[in-house]
Order: C-alpha cells, then sequence, then structure tokens
C-alpha cells in the first residue's frame, strides 16, 4: 500500500532556480506544489490524514483519537515534526456549514487570528448551473490575499478545484490512480499564499490542505473527525 501512496519521485517537480542578482527582475515562476494525502492516520487507533510530498517525506498530519470526550472541537494540520500550523473550526450558531481556518494551535491561544472562512455553498430549490460547491473568503488583513476564492466541482469524486475571481486553479483535488477515494493528489500552486513566502515559507501548501480538511468535513457524512479528540 506504501508504494501506491507516495507519489512517484521521477514524477517530482524540479525546484524552482535561483535567480542571479543580474537577472533578479525576471522573475522565476515556482512550480505547483504535489501532495499525496491519505485519509488515514499512521499512529495506532487514529483517524485523520497523512500527507507526503512528492519525494515521499511525510510534509503534514492530522491525528484523531477516537474519543467520547469533546473536549477540543478543533482539527489541528501538524508538520512532519508535530508543530501546529493551522486549526480548522466549525463556525457555531451558522445558518449554513461553514469552517473557520486559524493560524496556528487555535485552541491554545484566545487571540489566534483567523484566516480564511470555508462555506458550503446552499442548494436552493431553483436549478443552478453553478458548479460551486464552497466558497473561500480571506478574513485577515494579514493574509495578503486580495479576493475571495471558490470550489469547483465533486469531492467525492476527488475532482475538485480551488479558483480565484479569474477561474485559474490556485489548488486541486486529483483522483489518484487505483488506490481508491482515501489516496489522491492534490496541487496546490506557488501563488496561494505567496506574498508571504519570505516570512512563512511553503503558507500555500499547508493553506490549501486546510480548504481540503473544511470540504472533506463538509461532505463526508455521518463520519465527522469532529466527533474525535484531536492531538496536537
Amino acid at each position: 500500500m506504501a508504494a501506491k501512496v507516495h507519489p512517484n519521485v521521477a514524477a517530482a517537480p524540479q525546484p524552482p532556480c535561483i535567480s542571479s542578482i543580474v537577472s533578479q527582475q525576471q522573475e522565476e515562476e515556482e512550480p505547483p506544489v504535489v501532495l499525496t494525502v491519505w485519509r488515514k492516520s499512521l499512529l495506532f487507533n487514529c483517524h485523520g490524514f497523512t500527507v507526503f510530498d512528492a519525494k515521499g517525506n511525510l510534509a503534514f498530519r492530522l491525528d484523531c483519537y477516537d474519543s467520547t470526550s469533546s473536549r477540543r472541537a478543533d482539527l489541528v494540520l501538524m508538520d512532519a515534526a508535530g508543530k501546529p500550523l493551522l486549526t480548522i473550526r466549525r463556525k457555531r450558531m451558522s445558518l449554513s456549514d461553514s469552517w473557520i481556518i486559524y493560524d496556528g494551535d487555535g485552541a491554545a491561544t484566545a487571540t489566534a487570528t483567523p484566516l480564511l472562512s470555508v462555506r458550503r455553498r446552499r442548494v436552493g430549490l431553483r436549478a443552478s448551473k453553478s458548479k460551486a460547491i464552497a466558497h473561500v473568503t480571506p478574513l485577515s488583513s494579514s493574509l495578503p490575499l486580495p479576493e475571495a476564492y471558490v470550489v469547483e466541482g465533486s469531492y467525492g469524486r476527488r475532482s475538485c478545484a480551488v479558483r480565484d475571481a479569474r477561474g485559474d486553479a490556485v489548488a486541486e483535488v486529483r483522483r489518484k490512480e487505483s488506490v481508491g477515494d482515501d489516496v489522491f493528489r492534490l496541487v496546490a500552486q506557488p501563488r496561494l499564499g505567496a506574498p508571504l513566502a519570505m516570512a512563512i515559507p511553503r503558507l500555500g501548501a499547508p493553506l490549501a490542505m486546510a480548504i481540503v480538511i473544511a470540504i472533506d468535513e463538509m461532505f463526508r457524512g455521518g463520519s465527522s473527525l469532529l466527533r474525535r479528540t484531536c492531538s496536537a
């Protein structure tokens, strides 16, 4: 199973070239970040997500223990070492299925900065040609994302994309062949959070993964991870 879960190393994108001082004005286009997402925790008796980079190394994790305790109703996305990166929390008292993505461990501090809102699209009685399944809205001035995003496609079929106002995909969920629905690819364009690249490296990939976790909670049915206790 591990060989199927890990991406093909030969197909991994090459790291971006470092421009010389002379050609600094010529902006180099970074390749997209290609991740393999496994809807399973590597820890015993846990549920969650395990995310590998293009070389098969652990990139992110989310580990939730089976428990009847509700002392922690947050989903915490961590790096490979277990450091909290982002917290995904359901918005309470909301008429729609909405989730807020916070910077760091949102439960550890009362002043955690909300970064994004992910809201499930409400389906009306009238037929609509819209392919949108959710809307993503920036909430913090410290996150220089100037526009709202829309999630289009079908998460159940592992074929959906986060698109900007121009319709360009900034992150995509793609089916991974011959491994079922629990393993899929996440392709994040570097411009998703690219303005913060100097201050917070790789913020684009974690934010894209946090959006996927929120979408997964919206469309996974009755097996929500919020019924479990999440490890940090």
